[in-house]
This record gives structure tokens, sequence and C-alpha cells, in this order.
């Protein structure tokens, strides 16, 4: 089974809870929490679609913009001698530090065929 849903842009992780026998969804990529349940992939899957369109919703009557996923800009917490070490290629490449880090964030899910 996938653990992954989407719909409208969000994405969601699945997971069992055994001691509940259900599934449990939380949505992910946002900082708003959002989190759905259902008894089968399917009441999962309705689940995950009616909390999108509620926040959709709420954020529309309070006039507040959704959040969305993935914007493009993220902290990235190294160790001091990793940190280090990229910042020294870095400048011996003559390229920023967060090109650097693009370029080996890149290299990595090309291998993995992400991208």
């Amino acid at each position: 089974m996938n653990s992954m849903m989407e719909y409208k842009g969000y994405h969601a992780v699945i997971s069992y809870d055994a001691d509940d026998n259900i599934l449990v969804g939380t949505v992910f990529g946002i900082s708003d929490y959002l989190g759905f349940h259902g008894s089968s992939v399917e009441e999962a899957g309705a689940m995950f679609h009616q909390s999108i369109d509620n926040y959709l919703q709420h954020c529309k009557e309070i006039g507040k913009e959704p959040n969305k996923e993935f914007k493009g800009s993220f902290n990235v917490r190294l160790t001091p001698a990793l940190h280090k070490a990229a910042a020294m290629e870095a400048a011996r490449e003559k390229i920023s530090l967060n090109q650097f880090v693009a370029e080996a964030v890149q290299d990595k899910c090309q291998r993995a065929a992400l991208v």
C-alpha cells in the first residue's frame, strides 16, 4: 500500500494504528496541523479530501492565506564539521553554500530517481 496521498497540491502520510485498527493520516509540509483517520483506505482518502476542503474553506472565511507546502526554503542543521566542509567546498567551487546544498540535494534525489 502506498503510504502517501495527494489532493489539491497537499500531501499526507498514512500509517496504521494497530491499537484502534484504523488508518491515521497527517498532512505534511505546512505549519498548520491537519490530521484525519479512517477505517479503510477509501474512508481515509475521503477524510483527507474533507480535511483539505475544510481547511481551505476555513482559511477563506477568516481571511487567512492557506499554507502551501514546499516553498523552496528550509533550514538545514549540520554538525559544525560538516558545515565547515560544505562551506569550504562551496568556496573552492566558487558557488554559494546555498547553491552547494541545492546541488547536493538534487544529486541525491536524481540518484534515487525522485526528480
